[in-house]
Parts: structure tokens; C-alpha cells; sequence
């Protein structure tokens, strides 16, 4: 406050000096006062602030709430979708895993050395059968061609069944002169050789189907090496495949064990039932044998077979020995499968089912204490014969069923079984329906071509 008064007073220099004081004061109570006239202007009356903070509560509570809300909406139509994904999965039905069968044990003996074949059993059946070569010309008129399993009406049928002295149907029937082939035609080397077989081990292979399958050699005793005809049937494809792959036959014919024998002329365009020729009819494709066993080219043999035919037929005084089913044990199980995976034409297992059923096929019936066999579905890929004059008979009628329907043999074994026995209370076949577990534990299984 002197300064200002005296200003007039002093000397220039001084009033300069108290001039800049005056403005340094002034400035700071301008900014003394400039909070004040902030705070006065940014005063608002107490009821209006409170307004204001209850109005942001109030929307920051609706905020949280719509967030809550739809969050909570999204959890659960997740979780309901997450549940109904739970139930939708445990409502599909679970794939079934294949299942495994394993082999059991199998207790041959430990040598052929000291095996010694059985005297001629007197139990078993004794008749003569002959078999149809050729067919009259007049009954081709009728039929127009001739057939490989020749044309037999339903009265010849009904006599076949009958075990007495007859000529029956057998396949390899010929027709008149002039007529061509109806097929299964081999080489005189070959036939010459079969006919010189006592014990057969046999199997085929038609259009390149499977791989060729060599018994296992190490467990083949010298014996039956020498003693014991390993004959495999193939058509002019598969042995060019084989070929081709490096298994050409030697010069005597074989490839390891296998004596290869090539069929021309199929007899019947469906290679399946072409495969029941050497299946069913080794009896007639090995005149003078005594014994064979027939496997699936699906399956390797582990075993010596002079040790089979011990174990299956002469211990247990069989003539017929073929597994059961390893899980279908009734015929109308196996109708319905055959149609589940289109085996055959439906119309075709119709046909031959109702046949069947009209002619007193029943079903299986597991409780029944007279069942006649274990069961009435046979595995079928694996068979131990004698060739007994019933052995032969019961291969003949069986193949008839097959030339006459449907190639699925399993359909018409018990059938063919049962009747034979029905119309033959005196004359029973021996047959021995053994465990699947004991076939797997002689044979290997293996699948079929891929690329076929």
C-alpha cells in the first residue's frame, strides 16, 4: 500500500520499480480470488446433487441388472445346449466293438509215429451209391441246357434222401453227345494225380478272391508230407495273380505244400457256389481217398491233418465232423442275417426258407433236452470227413440244396441234416458238431483281397 501512495513522490527509477509491484500484487489477487469464483460458480443447491447421484445409482443398478440378465439368459441356453448335446450323445447308440473269439485248447496227441488208422467201424451205415453222369437227351429238350448239377425234379430229391442202394445227383453230369461241357473241367495229369490220393487236404480259390495261404510246413509232420495230398483248385485268373505276385508254381506243380490245380469252365457264374464243388464233393473229385479235410483259402492250417482226422473222427468214432457257429445257432437268425448284409437275393432265400419251414424245419430251441445237434448253424469253413457211404450221401444231398437255391450253405445244413435223419431212423450219420474255439486253435484266419 506505500508504494502506491508515494508513487507520485519518488524518482522515475523508484516509481518503474513500484509500478512492477503493483502488478505482481494485483496478479496475485486475481489469482486469490479465482478459486473462489470457481467454487461460486460450481456450486449447486444440495437437493439437486442428490437428484443427480440417486438418478446415477438408479442406472447404474438397471445397467447391471440387463447384464446379469442376458449373461444369466446365455448361461443357461449354453448349459441347456450343452446338456442336450449330453443326452443327444447318450441317446445315439454306442458303436459295438467287433468281438474277438479266442481259440481253447486243442489236445492231439504228440506224434504221429505210433498212429494207427481204426478197423472198418461196423456202426457206420452200408449201402452202395452210384451217381448221374449223363442226362437223356429228352429231358434237355425240356430244360434246353445242360447243368453241371443236372436237372433233378423234386420225386428224385425225395428219393435221394432215402440211405439205401440208388443212383443219385452229384454234380459232374454231363449232358447227351454233342452237348458242350457244364464244366469243372481238369487236366488228365491232374486227375491222374488225384487219384492216387488216400488223405486229402484241400481248398480253392476262384477269381483271385483271397491270397494263397501256405499250411504251417514246421508243424507238418515228415509223415504227412509224404503221405498227405495238399491240393489247392485256383481258375486260369487267380494263377495269373499269383504269378504275377511271385508265387508261379514249380515244376511239379507246387507252391510250397500246395499241388495247384487249375479248373477251367467254371460251372456256374456265381464263384461262390463254384467253391462247393471242391467243398461238398471231394469224394467224387478223390475217388479212391478215404479221408479229407476241406479249408476255407481264408484260413492257414496249424496243424498235421493225420493229427485232425485222430482227434476229430477216430477218437470220438465220427464220420462227419464240422464246428458250430461261433455266434448263430438258429436257422432263422442266419435268414435274417444273410438279408441284414444282402448275401444273396432276398426272393431267392425266401424260396428256399419257406421250403424248409413247409417241410418241418423248427427252430432251435436250446432247452430242449432231444435236440439233435448243438447247433443248427454251422461255421462251415472247415470240415473233417470219412468217406463213409452216409458221409457221402449227406455231402451229395447238401450240395444238391446249394445247386438247387442259394449258395449260403449255412441255410440248408441242418435241414439237409435233419431230414436224412427223419427218413433213416435205422441209419444214423455220425456226425461230430465240434467248438468254433477248437477250429481256431488249428486254423488262422485271415481276410480276403482288398482289391478284388
Amino acid at each position: 500500500m506505500a508504494y502506491t501512495k508515494n508513487a507520485e513522490v519518488l524518482s522515475p527509477e523508484r516509481r518503474s520499480f513500484a509500478s512492477s509491484v503493483n502488478k505482481i500484487r494485483d496478479q496475485s489477487e486475481k489469482s486469490l480470488w479465482a478459486p473462489r469464483r470457481v467454487r461460486r460458480f460450481g456450486r449447486i443447491p444440495r437437493h439437486r446433487s442428490l437428484f443427480w447421484l440417486l438418478s446415477l445409482a438408479v442406472s447404474f443398478s438397471i445397467c447391471i441388472g440387463i447384464k446379469i440378465h442376458f449373461h444369466g439368459t446365455a448361461s443357461s441356453l449354453q448349459i441347456g445346449n450343452e446338456e442336450s448335446a449330453v443326452n443327444n450323445v447318450a441317446e445315439q447308440p454306442r458303436k459295438t466293438r467287433r468281438q474277438r473269439f479266442a481259440p481253447c485248447e486243442v489236445p492231439f496227441l504228440d506224434s504221429v509215429t505210433y498212429l494207427l488208422e481204426p478197423e472198418d467201424n461196423i456202426k457206420f451205415a452200408r449201402f452202395s451209391l452210384g451217381y448221374v453222369e449223363r442226362e437223356e437227351r429228352t429231358l434237355l429238350n425240356e430244360a434246353t441246357e445242360a447243368r453241371f448239377g443236372g436237372h433233378q425234379t423234386f420225386e428224385d430229391r425225395e428219393k435221394s434222401y432215402h440211405a439205401t442202394n440208388q443212383t443219385i445227383h452229384c454234380g459232374f453230369v454231363s449232358g447227351p453227345d454233342g452237348f458242350p461241357s457244364t464244366g469243372f473241367d481238369l487236366d488228365e495229369k491232374d486227375k491222374y494225380y488225384m487219384k492216387t490220393c488216400r488223405v486229402v487236404v484241400s481248398s480253392c480259390i476262384f477269381g483271385s478272391f483271397d491270397f494263397l495261404r501256405r499250411p504251417t510246413s514246421k508243424l507238418i509232420s515228415e509223415y504227412s508230407k509224404k503221405n498227405v495230398c495238399f491240393v489247392m483248385f485256383v481258375d486260369e485268373q487267380t494263377l495269373a495273380k499269383l504269378s504275377a505276385e511271385g508265387n508261379a508254381p514249380d515244376d511239379r506243380g507246387n507252391i510250397g505244400l500246395w499241388k495247384i490245380v487249375v479248373v477251367k469252365n467254371l460251372p456256374y457264374e456265381d464263384l461262390r457256389k463254384t467253391g462247393k464243388v471242391p467243398k461238398f464233393l471231394s469224394h467224387r473229385l478223390f475217388p479212391s481217398s478215404r479221408y479229407s479235410i476241406w479249408l476255407d483259402s481264408k484260413l492257414r492250417l496249424n496243424a498235421d491233418p493225420m493229427l485232425i482226422i485222430e482227434y476229430f473222427l477216430w477218437r470220438t468214432g465220427s464220420e462227419y465232423a464240422i464246428s458250430n457257429h461261433y455266434t448263430r445257432h438258429c436257422v432263422w437268425e442266419e435268414v435274417l442275417q444273410n438279408k441284414r448284409l444282402n448275401k444273396y437275393n432276398h426272393s431267392a432265400i425266401d424260396e428256399q426258407f419257406h421250403l424248409y419251414q413247409s417241410d418241418g424245419l423248427t427252430k432251435y430251441d436250446r432247452s430242449d433236452p432231444n435236440i439233435p445237434l448243438p447247433s443248427f448253424v454251422p461255421e462251415g469253413s472247415f470240415i473233417v470227413r470219412a468217406h463213409t457211404a452216409m458221409s457221402n450221401l449227406f455231402s451229395c444231398l447238401w450240395f444238391n440244396e446249394v445247386d438247387r437255391f442259394t449258395s449260403r450253405d449255412q441255410l440248408s445244413f441242418a435241414y439237409t441234416y435233419l431230414k436224412l435223419k427223419r427218413l433213416n431212423p435205422d441209419k444214423h450219420l455220425y456226425l461230430n458238431m465240434f467248438k468254433d474255439c477248437e477250429r481256431r486253435a488249428i486254423t488262422k484266419l485271415f481276410h480276403h483281397r482288398t482289391d478284388t
